[in-house]
């Protein structure tokens, strides 16, 4: 099961689509979602009093706007390069971003967007047309989107920064900053949107599903041509057994966005269920040859073969996701996993080095580095 984590032109009219919106809630399924405290738009990019501080002595001060930019920029990234942990699970606020030491990427920019407001800056949001990528919470396998910070002021040396033209891009993704995808403005709606569905997606998880339909409900109330958050919302229906009405708001997710492989997957998965096998191949073997490219993809392969213990068919699944991007640490670091469980000592010695030959994070290299000691631990007391 497929989450999405963060539009096309709609096929409907905007009437047909109020009318069909208000048919896909449930509220008298999800009993207690109204006791859900869903955070405002305000309190999401808020700035408590100690923050505000901050940034009045350290960059407001600054009177210059390009001067001002690159004292903001150094604040931002002050120590976070070494000390952030990330997780997609880490839905925070930007006044909790900036004090905690986990977040996720959508979080730490709302927190830079936050504190360029504060620091009378102008700004834009970017999402980053990245491929799917996914990362496994428990039972699931959720997709994760990606958005940026674009500031319009001028060039700055900083390795966190991407620079074009006049403006400059802030981005969290050590992965993203170094390649170039395609990317478009969102407005801060979308990005609330985003909040909320990342919020349901992971209420989801934790089976907690009347906070996941509050949340799910407010993201596309938010901002009803989300196609993920209906999406999402449509998984929720169909896991609290109400197949109807999963199919209906994965048709209107669809509508919005035909390319969302992600609600496409579901909806097929939807159609297995419910015995229309035909449609389910024709859709399987679409998505199968669009994503056939994407190392991601494969990797998703391996990581759900690791999950059900079938170790040979997920070492097949990494290694293809090699073949295809060579330069990706956690795919090796993922195969010495289960070479490691294999008891294949050797081979998950191998990996771990060529992990952390590729590895440029000083954090991630020291976790990486006490795996290989572990390992030749092991392998010394069970030779």
């Amino acid at each position: 099961m497929l989450i999405s984590a963060c539009q096309s032109t709609p096929l409907l009219s905007q009437s047909n689509q109020l009318a069909l919106r208000e048919g896909l809630f449930s509220d008298q399924v999800f009993m207690t979602y109204a006791q859900t405290n869903i955070e405002t738009e305000q309190q999401i990019f808020s700035l408590d009093d100690d923050i505000k501080r901050v940034v009045a002595d350290r960059i407001l001060s600054v009177k210059d706007p390009q001067k001002r930019t690159k004292r903001l920029l150094r604040q931002i990234f002050k120590n976070r390069s070494i000390g952030i942990v990330y997780s997609s699970s880490a839905n925070l606020v930007a006044s909790d971003a900036f004090h905690n030491n986990t977040a996720n990427c959508l979080s730490l920019t709302i927190m830079a967007y936050a504190l360029a407001k504060e620091a009378n800056l102008t700004m834009r949001f970017q999402q980053v047309d990245i491929p799917e990528f996914w990362v496994r919470n428990g039972s699931y396998n959720m997709l994760t989107g990606h958005i940026n910070l674009l500031l319009l002021t001028g060039k700055f040396a900083t390795k966190q920064v991407i620079y074009g033209g006049s403006n400059l891009q802030i981005d969290f993704d050590p992965y993203v900053s170094k390649k170039t995808f395609p990317s478009h403005f969102i407005d801060k709606k979308r990005v609330v949107a985003m909040f909320y569905a990342n919020k349901g997606a992971q209420a989801i998880v934790d089976k907690h599903y009347d906070t996941a339909y509050a949340y799910l409900k407010a993201s596309v109330t938010t901002d009803s041509s989300f196609s993920n958050g209906w999406g999402n919302l449509g998984l929720l229906y169909r896991l609290n057994n109400l197949p109807v009405l999963a199919e209906q708001t994965y048709l209107y997710a669809l509508n919005l966005d035909t390319e969302n492989n992600t609600v496409l997957g579901n909806y097929a998965y939807l159609l297995k269920l419910k015995g229309d096998f035909t449609q389910y191949r024709n859709i399987t073997h679409k998505l199968e040859n669009k994503r056939k490219q994407n190392p991601y993809y494969h990797a998703l392969l391996a990581d759900e073969a690791n999950y059900k213990g079938d170790y040979k068919l997920a070492i097949k699944y990494y290694k293809k996701a090699i073949a295809l991007d060579q330069k990706n640490h956690e795919f090796y670091f993922a195969l010495a996993k289960v070479y490691y469980r294999l008891n294949a000592l050797n081979k998950a010695k191998k990996a771990m080095r060529k992990a952390i030959a590729l590895n440029h994070q000083p954090r991630i290299k020291r976790q990486y580095v006490a795996k290989l000691d572990f390992l030749k631990a092991a392998q010394q007391a069970y030779p």
